[in-house]
């Protein structure tokens, strides 16, 4: 057992026991836990202390249900970048009520109403605090019409702020700069969007979004990696609702298209729209072509010339006579 002789001491070993990749034990290899109740630091196989003195973190008081919970707890909502002050001020609420729920008497009510437009206007003092404003509840809408999810806000909403301190804005739509900032969170986190999905919800061109996107990775060095057929195959299958099979056949292709360089200099979605329509072919699931270039975004033509490819290089044409099916 180790000797811990200051909380100094603890805190060292906590972060050096916690650090990237080094939560095991260092006698059997297992992971290490925390006992909150004796504030140990033990390994759950062998049982090996390895620190006695962990700092709890955690508030002191103890809450049963969320009702007790909200009431005793004395801090706000944590910080986030979707708000343009990071949700570190407050605001008088909507709600004609006190802190116990009482309704506000009505001769009182104009005052709050007064003070409730001045605080409003207080919270948003300069230029660059309206264009976070407009920009954010901006970002908020479209990502809402694509259902992303919210860690990937958060991520737009930083590239954004970035491009702020770095003045890209000037010149450029701020609608447009958001657009860009969401695809390129977007790209970050392989959530598979295309820039025409982005300007459906947008109020810009897809010209101007490209514009934006091209810029802003570039003065901020976002090195973002180009997209890929298999980004797209998981979220066009489910909306196809096509079965497993079907899904490993469509992989099987796309790998089989990047390794002999079918995917070179071709969008993205297109070869996925073909890789599934000939995967629909084999494994006797019919999708028409115009479904499956609908759930794709790009056009019938689309779909017919990427997969004549895929069947003369990689002999699905045979397979498909084979399997006495009609290409």
């Amino acid at each position: 057992m180790l000797c811990i002789s200051s909380w100094r001491e603890t805190e060292s070993i906590f972060n050096e026991t916690f650090s990237k990749g080094n939560n095991l034990c260092s006698e059997c290899g297992n992971t290490v836990f925390i006992d909150e109740n004796r504030g140990l630091l033990v390994c759950e196989e062998c049982g090996l202390v390895h620190s006695e003195k962990h700092i709890d973190r955690g508030p002191e008081w103890r809450a049963f249900d969320a009702d007790q919970k909200r009431k005793r707890t004395r801090t706000g909502a944590p910080m986030t970048y979707m708000i343009h002050d990071k949700g570190l001020s407050t605001m008088i609420d909507w709600k004609n009520r006190d802190i116990f729920g009482k309704e506000i008497p009505a001769k009182m009510r104009g005052q709050i109403y007064r003070l409730r437009k001045w605080q409003s206007r207080i919270r948003v003092s300069n230029a660059t605090e309206r264009n976070l404003t407009f920009a954010l509840s901006e970002l908020d809408r479209m990502a809402s019409n694509l259902d992303l999810q919210k860690n990937l806000r958060e991520c737009a909403a930083k590239v954004y702020r970035d491009a702020v301190e770095a003045h890209l804005i000037r010149g450029r739509s701020i609608e447009g700069v958001v657009s860009a900032s969401l695809y390129a969170a977007c790209r970050m986190y392989k959530v598979p969007r295309t820039l025409n999905e982005i300007a459906e919800v947008a109020r810009v061109a897809k010209k101007e979004i490209s514009r934006s996107f091209r810029f802003i990775s570039l003065e901020l060095e976002l090195n973002l990696n180009p997209t890929k057929p298999m980004d797209f195959l998981s979220r066009f299958i489910s909306e196809l609702e096509l079965t497993s099979n079907c899904h490993k056949t469509a992989k099987r292709i796309i790998r089989m298209a990047e390794s002999r360089g079918l995917t070179s200099g071709r969008r993205p979605t297109g070869v996925c729209a073909a890789s599934i329509y000939a995967s629909c072919l084999l494994e006797n699931e019919r999708r028409t072509q115009r479904e499956i270039a609908r759930v794709s975004c790009v056009t019938e033509v689309t779909v017919r010339n990427r997969f004549s490819e895929l069947a003369e290089n990689l002999g699905i044409g045979l397979a498909l006579k084979i399997n006495n099916k009609k290409i």
